[in-house]
């Protein structure tokens, strides 16, 4: 599933993240998406209804970068993808991913680490975003990823979403569809979005 307040700050997507993996991590370390559906979309500004069902508004610039969020498939994940992963510490060191979110070529970087990012359910997990390097096919995919010379061993299940993150646009951007966002405040206080992984046709972002 971007760049953001530590995506790195970036999606995240892809989309997209973390500190040690069985700490509680400092609140102000922790990725926190809004993530909702689009209700309403100016030149300037959005609103959205969040997963709580409340009303929200934010900001709209020429600097907030917007991805395209597609349903995607397992096999979308090769040696040498660059991907982003939420997903759960094991006892082993290795983590389970809650979903996987395959970059285009094109956004290869971004968001690349290993930070605490919290999930659509508030818990406070990972998000891995790196280069796929060895990868087994058995009970679902076993894969290392590789970040800034360090690397996660990670578990993807067969049922876990898999969705592919392309450069999108303003377009994409209407009442209905599912989002993803990474704000930050401005000089006023307004919430103003620094990216968005928008589902298209219908998707919703897994992240």
């Amino acid at each position: 599933m971007f760049t953001l307040p530590r995506f790195k700050t970036a999606l995240l997507a892809s989309l997209l993240i973390g500190s040690a993996a069985h700490a509680a991590p400092a609140a102000d370390n922790v990725i926190k998406p809004v993530r909702g559906t689009l209700t309403q979309v100016t030149d300037h500004d959005l609103t959205l209804t969040d997963r709580r069902g409340a009303a929200l508004n934010v900001g709209l610039t020429d600097q907030t970068k917007i991805n395209s969020v597609a349903t995607g498939k397992l096999s979308d994940i090769q040696p040498n993808s660059f991907i982003g992963t939420a997903a759960v510490p094991q006892p082993d060191g290795s983590l389970k991913a809650l979903e996987v979110h395959v970059f285009a070529p094109s956004l290869r970087g971004t968001g690349e680490g290993f930070n605490p990012f919290e999930s659509p359910d508030g818990k406070v997990n990972t998000m891995t975003n790196g280069t796929v390097g060895k990868l087994v096919e058995a009970n679902g995919r076993t894969l290392t990823v590789t970040y800034h010379g360090q690397q996660k061993t990670v578990q993807v299940p067969d049922d876990v979403p898999v969705v592919t993150i392309a450069p999108g646009d303003r377009s994409l951007l209407k009442p209905g569809t599912h989002i993803v966002l990474f704000a930050m405040k401005d000089a006023g206080g307004k919430l103003v979005a620094r990216g968005i992984s928008a589902g298209k046709d219908g998707t919703v972002p897994p992240m």
